[in-house]
């Protein structure tokens, strides 16, 4: 039986998302949860990976479990479940509490529900959507979850040059170098700046997919357009390029949130 775990985490303690040989991970500390609890050998699929540093409002993955799929609820005792039925409701809400009761404060589950045997975190995602933060005062208050940028910048032309990203479909000069993707294709359905408050700015994306590094270089290849140092013409050439070399600089991962994942509602159906 699969189920999707949705849950939401601050990355700063953790080497990104997925498992790593010299560092801990969200994946690994949720993975040694769910194998506490269910007594047996749990891996989770994340529908995507967030870099060291990077948060997760939401986050998804899915895990499935064989016939002895085995859970503790305080009324009725630890129980067997056939693999093949889902487990009820009321027991889903258990498991989540006692989740919750045994992560690190730092990672917060918020619900565990049956799918069908083909969703995939990943690949069953239609839409992903990311923020920044900026702030361009000095602020204490902001510095752990935005990155402060000093001296003005254009924000009217930064989103003149962020709509220039719906035009395109290829997105090498934003990808880490010597990855393991096949397709460097992203079809990217919203991009905008909102001042939030005077001197806090938020930058909203939203793909279908995205590259290993590419908001942050997105971001870092905006603030360059915001700075005057690049034209929106130049941007397009960054863009058509295909060259990592060609765009800004990797901006920091400690302000970046990754906010909604969206799946079609009919996929759920068990």
């Amino acid at each position: 039986m699969r189920y999707f775990i949705t849950f939401s985490y601050d990355g700063t303690a953790y080497h990104g998302w997925q498992i790593q040989p010299n560092g801990i991970s969200v994946q690994e500390v949720l993975q040694k949860a769910l194998s506490t609890l269910l007594r047996q050998d749990i891996e989770v699929v994340g529908a995507g990976r967030t870099d060291a540093g990077v948060h997760a409002k939401m986050m998804v993955a899915h895990f499935d479990v064989n016939s002895q799929f085995i859970i503790h609820n305080s009324q009725l005792g630890w129980r067997e479940v056939n693999s093949q039925s889902p487990v009820p409701n009321s027991e889903l809400v258990q498991l989540v509490y006692k989740l919750n009761k045994i992560l690190p404060r730092d990672i917060a589950v918020q619900k565990v529900e049956a799918v069908a045997d083909d969703m995939h975190a990943r690949f069953s995602a239609t839409r992903r959507t990311y923020h920044y933060f900026i702030h361009t005062r000095k602020d204490p208050f902001l510095r752990h979850y935005s990155w402060q940028v000093y001296g003005s910048l254009d924000f009217a032309k930064m989103n003149e040059a962020a709509k220039v990203l719906m035009e395109y479909t290829d997105f090498t000069s934003f990808s880490k170098v010597n990855t393991d993707t096949k397709t460097n294709l992203c079809t990217v359905t919203g991009a905008h700046w909102d001042e939030l408050e005077p001197g806090v700015w938020r930058f909203t994306v939203s793909a279908n997919r995205f590259l290993r590094n590419m908001v942050r270089a997105i971001v870092g290849t905006l603030v360059e357009v915001g700075r005057g140092k690049l034209t929106l013409d130049g941007f397009r050439k960054v863009i058509e390029q295909k060259n990592r070399c060609s765009a800004g600089e990797s901006v920091p991962g400690n302000a970046l949130f990754l906010v909604d994942i969206e799946y079609s509602s009919l996929e759920f159906r068990v």
